[in-house]
């Protein structure tokens, strides 16, 4: 498995990032689902990493940098290749871009549910811990808040 970053113009990419928002958005509340799409994944601050074997696109993840803080987005992995190991690499991956941008602190927000529950457990293994709302968002039923000291 090969991780790099991301072309955000290459049609397996932009597909993945569209299959995951759509899916984002199909098992959370409007207001509540904060996918990104392929538009605001090119914000400044956005690393976007994907993970490859050969040509094939295994999956994406994300990394929004802001001084000693940030906030892991769009993490995905086609659904062929769920269970192998992309998730975890594309996580040690971002967690890597976050350190050596100086961060200090790592946040995520994801939702509940069954859907989420394979997301919730990966980043437990990698020593995340459940906390509060960080950022913008607000508190509510549906959103799980988590952090890792790096």
């Amino acid at each position: 498995m090969e991780i790099r970053a991301a072309d955000l113009d290459d049609a397996a990419v932009r597909e993945l990032v569209r299959f995951h928002h759509a899916n984002m958005q199909s098992m959370s509340p409007p207001e509540f689902s904060f996918a990104l799409d392929i538009d605001k994944l090119r914000a400044p601050g956005i690393h976007v990493l994907a993970a490859y074997d050969g040509p094939e696109l295994l999956g994406i993840g994300a990394v929004a940098v802001s001084g000693s803080e940030a906030e892991l987005k769009s993490m995905r992995t086609v659904p062929a290749n769920l269970r192998s190991g992309v998730g975890t690499a594309l996580l040690k991956a971002l967690v890597a871009i976050a350190r050596d941008a100086g961060v200090r602190m790592l946040y995520l927000e994801t939702g509940t549910g069954a859907g989420f529950e394979p997301a919730w457990q990966l980043y437990l293994r990698h020593g995340f811990e459940p906390c509060g709302p960080f950022g913008d968002y607000g508190e509510s039923d549906f959103n799980r808040f988590m952090r890792k000291d790096l």
